[in-house]
């Protein structure tokens, strides 16, 4: 993981929320979360502040204040768009939001219950976000593109997995993969980051998608890879139609042979740099596993 740019301590958390929100400042703060780009304070029961702890972070989570509260309302599954936007302040130099709490486990240490329930609840989720682009999405260099524009990046992943992986399995799925024709309608709104551990289950169901800043526009192909991430082969078909069920979206298989590819590219991807990140190396594990069986 990235070494923290800034120390967002609770102290700071608090005194910019005095600052900037004091109507907020007397709620409890604690520590949810210190992720790769972003740290997660509780603020009182209902709330939670997110505060980029790199540079780079802060523009992905503007994405999501420019955003989330436009796409939240035509969304099935609770997205945390911002209820406050805070500012740089009090030494601290970014951008920072306060987000809805959203109750549930990431569904990679809290698999739902019922896989085929969770099949068309993501389904019918991705349905109702794939939807036409703004024409100012976000741009996103690594999701939505064309597969060959990863072709290197997998190539340099594969080599560092070395024999974890069967590089022939691998290599045919990839080229069957980037043998399908290219998406070929209006560039579609993409989650970009769509993996088990930006998956919430609450009670045994899909509860809420989180971890929005790679989204962007392009392929969609990027985010139904997560059926092999989360979903057994036999809950697959009903994904598929739930998807298709709710939106005008491709019937054919173009788009899940493409989907099958991003798969590998994102598997290798955890792969090769979770060394100290068991649960994202668990998911590489288990999405490689499922994409070759």
């Amino acid at each position: 993981m990235p070494a923290a740019e800034v120390d967002v301590s609770p102290d700071l958390v608090r005194r910019l929320l005095a600052v900037q929100h004091p109507d907020l400042a007397d709620h409890p703060i604690e520590l949810m979360s210190n992720g790769w780009d972003n740290v997660m304070y509780r603020v009182g029961q209902a709330l939670v502040a997110r505060l980029p702890r790199r540079e780079v972070a802060a523009t992905l989570l503007m994405h999501e204040q420019r955003w989330l509260p436009h796409l939240a309302p035509r969304l099935p599954l609770p997205v945390p768009a911002p209820v406050r936007v805070g500012k740089p302040d009090l030494g601290y130099p970014w951008p920072w939001s306060v987000v809805p709490f959203l109750p549930g486990q990431v569904a990679a240490r809290n698999p739902p219950a019922d896989p085929g329930d969770a099949a068309v609840a993501l389904g019918t989720f991705l349905g109702a976000l794939h939807t036409p682009a703004a024409p100012d999405a976000p741009p996103n260099p690594y999701r939505g593109v064309p597969l060959e524009e990863r072709q290197a990046t997998v190539a340099q992943n594969l080599s560092i997995v070395g024999d974890l992986v069967d590089h022939g399995s691998v290599t045919r799925v990839w080229e069957a993969a980037l043998a399908a024709p290219r998406w070929d309608r209006p560039p579609a709104w993409v989650h970009g980051d769509l993996h088990p551990a930006n998956i919430l289950v609450h009670d045994g169901r899909v509860s809420g998608v989180i971890d929005f800043g790679d989204i962007t526009s392009g392929d969609p192909a990027t985010d139904l890879s997560v059926a092999w991430m989360l979903l057994p082969a036999e809950c697959h078909d009903a994904f598929r139609k739930a998807y298709q069920a709710a939106g005008d979206h491709a019937a054919g298989d173009d788009i899940w042979v493409r989907a099958r590819g991003w798969a590998v590219a994102l598997s290798l991807a955890f792969l090769a740099h979770s060394a100290d990140n068991p649960q994202m190396a668990d998911i590489g594990h288990r999405t490689i596993t499922a994409v070759l069986a």
